[in-house]
């Protein structure tokens, strides 16, 4: 064989190595792209343990010091599995390896040494038990079936309601921290679940959509309140639930009964989140990038494993920010580690005539009521009694 053959057989070789090279490189992207979206819109329901009780007291607990339990506020603390609950409030004292707080309240179980999960909700209970409040465990008709939802009687009319929505993963718990400022202000409040939640038909995929599915539960119950005879309704919206109210804004036909928005910790930006998170779990930006494309096209809709498109782009409300028409309370913490802050920020910035701002430090993500608890449920009221 000539040399010039040869040099051409070996030159077809390295070019159908560096091909397959490429296309398995390529192969290995859309693969750990696909495994990262179905993270993202998978509902998780192992909660695991994310603290330690080291010792407890009468009237304290000593908990191991980490970025969750040094944080000043009121706050809940799952024990044993769940088979017990505390609520815990002020510092007492701490070191660099442990922190000592105030027991509030007792609500179920043994107090003792070893692994206990966070609760930032505070309360673990209805509205019933928690607060003592007159409570109808009603179900909100929609297109997946009946959805649970808690129905509190307000002191007015029952012409003003307020339905809170909570977030991603969380249960309608969640929500009891704003119960009272809503009542002060004379509102009924609805408290509804929706797809994927426990206790609660799942969608067609049994996955999240980010709000761009679930907006139409919240629609239905929308729909339930008219149906009761309100006329002045309210979202309150955690989170997802945040983005779940702003779907709602757009794309209801009940969006005319809303009067005005309250967003605690809000998903304004799930572009913004997503790269958050990738860079937080030390995905490549690429790989991140393609998670968030591959989510919004029909050909890897089974790869992604999604019944409908998720189109992220459709959940950029700094960039939609000209569809909003309602008055929005936004409350978001600049330390929240889980949402950034930046979209909300720049929201309020690009519609100032319909955004106000509560600027909020320390808090981690939704927990701004934990650590001013006054603060929180002043500006919510007074901004349902203006």
């Amino acid at each position: 064989m000539s040399s010039k053959a040869t040099a051409k057989r070996a030159a077809i070789g390295a070019a159908a190595v560096s091909s397959s090279a490429a296309a398995g490189a390529a192969g290995a992207a859309l693969g750990a792209a696909a495994y990262f979206a179905r993270r993202v819109l998978t509902p998780d329901r192992r909660k695991p343990d994310d603290c330690e009780v080291l010792s407890t007291a009468t009237d304290s607990v000593v908990l191991a010091a980490n970025a969750e339990t040094v944080v000043p506020g009121r706050y809940g603390l799952w024990l044993d599995g769940s088979r017990g609950h505390i609520r815990i409030g002020e510092i007492l004292d701490r070191d660099e390896a442990t922190v000592r707080r105030r027991i509030e309240a007792q609500d179920f179980g043994i107090i003792r040494p070893g692994p206990a999960r966070w609760n930032g909700y505070y309360y673990c209970s209805p509205p019933e038990i928690s607060l003592g409040l007159a409570t109808r465990h009603v179900e909100i008709v929609t297109d997946l079936g009946p959805m649970p939802a808690w129905l509190i009687p307000g002191m007015g009319d029952g012409s003003r309601w307020a339905i809170l929505v909570h977030g991603r993963g969380a249960r309608r718990e969640e929500t009891i921290r704003a119960i009272p400022p809503v009542l002060a202000a004379r509102h009924t409040v609805l408290v509804p679940s929706y797809r994927n939640d426990e206790g609660a038909p799942p969608g067609p995929d049994g996955r999240y959509n980010l709000g761009l599915s679930e907006w139409r539960d919240i629609e239905s119950a929308i729909a339930y309140a008219v149906a009761e005879g309100a006329r002045d309704v309210t979202l309150v919206g955690w989170s997802m639930g945040g983005a779940i109210v702003l779907q709602v804004l757009a794309q209801s036909a009940l969006a005319s009964a809303v009067t005005r928005v309250v967003l605690d910790g809000p998903v304004v930006d799930w572009t913004n989140v997503l790269a958050h998170h990738a860079r937080a779990h030390g995905v490549p930006s690429p790989v991140g990038d393609l998670s968030r494309t591959i989510m919004g096209k029909k050909w890897s809709r089974r790869l992604v494993g999604v019944h409908d498109t998720v189109d992220v782009a459709q959940t950029n409300w700094v960039a939609r920010a000209a569809e909003l028409h309602h008055p929005i309370l936004l409350i978001h913490s600049i330390d929240d580690e889980f949402v950034p802050a930046g979209p909300s920020l720049a929201l309020a910035e690009a519609r100032p005539d319909l955004v106000t701002v509560v600027h909020w430090e320390l808090a981690r993500h939704c927990k701004e009521w934990n650590t001013d608890p006054a603060r929180w449920e002043y500006a919510v009221s007074d901004f349902l009694k203006a």
